[in-house]
């Protein structure tokens, strides 16, 4: 059974910073090492949408134009960790954020290529 637990979140205000972490707890079918990661975002009232992604590697990595230039996501393989460091932030970056693995080793912004997630760590963001 995969598990993944997210920490890191809390509340800012507008301009500054936080990092998420995601801790995962694999299996010998499924390694960290060889699974998609990626984070998402939910907004009151909103769906869940794409936030960040990154191959099995951390050689290749991906963002909503909503974050580009602001979110860095990486990987810790010998960890088995996630990172999501937040700069910047604004308050429309509020939400509960989630990390997700997925069977694949590349890259994938889609939600149904993850199979895997946290329960979320809220992240608020006031001016």
């Amino acid at each position: 059974q995969v598990q993944l637990v997210e920490s890191g979140g809390g509340s800012v205000q507008a301009g500054g910073s936080l990092r998420l972490s995601c801790t995962v707890s694999t299996t010998s079918e499924r390694p960290f090492s060889t699974s998609r990661m990626g984070w998402f975002r939910q907004a009151p009232g909103k769906e869940r949408e794409f936030v960040a992604a990154i191959n099995w590697s951390g050689s290749s990595t991906y963002y909503a134009d909503s974050v580009k230039g602001r979110f860095t996501i990486s990987r810790d393989n010998a960890k088995n960790t996630l990172y999501l460091q937040m700069n910047t932030l604004k308050p429309e970056d509020t939400a509960v954020y989630y990390c997700a693995a997925g069977g694949g080793a590349g890259i994938s912004n889609y939600m149904e290529t993850y199979d895997y997630w946290g329960q979320g760590t809220q992240v608020t963001v006031s001016l």
